[in-house]
Formats: structure tokens, sequence, C-alpha cells
């Protein structure tokens, strides 16, 4: 199965972060799911689209 890919600076627009930050949360392991190919790292949209699903809040004290 396949999906379309976005690279940092893509997923950096659509979210208002820099490659920088999202390069952070790779690291420390949060975030969207991530693909390497090669070097570069890839998003899936279907993996960005979940994860923000999941960061879907009621009120700001909800964990």
């Amino acid at each position: 199965m396949t999906s379309e890919l976005m690279d940092s600076i893509e997923l950096g627009r659509r979210l208002g972060k820099s490659s920088a930050a999202l390069a952070n949360w790779r690291y420390l392991g949060l975030g969207p799911k991530f693909v390497k190919v090669g070097k570069a790292v890839r998003y899936r949209v279907s993996d960005v689209e979940t994860w923000l699903q999941e960061q879907t809040r009621q009120q700001t004290g909800a964990a």
C-alpha cells in the first residue's frame, strides 16, 4: 500500500513548525510517524492525518 508522501518542509508549512522542530519531535518520539528513504525523511499524509486526529482535545488539562 502506498500513500502520498511529504517532506519536512511541506509538513512544517502545514503545521506552522520549522524543520528543526520536526527533527526534535522525531528525536523525542513525538509527532507523526515518519519514513526514512535513504537519508531523506518523509511523512505519509495518512499518518499525519491520523496523528492530527489523536491531538484533538476537549480542554487544556486533558491528557
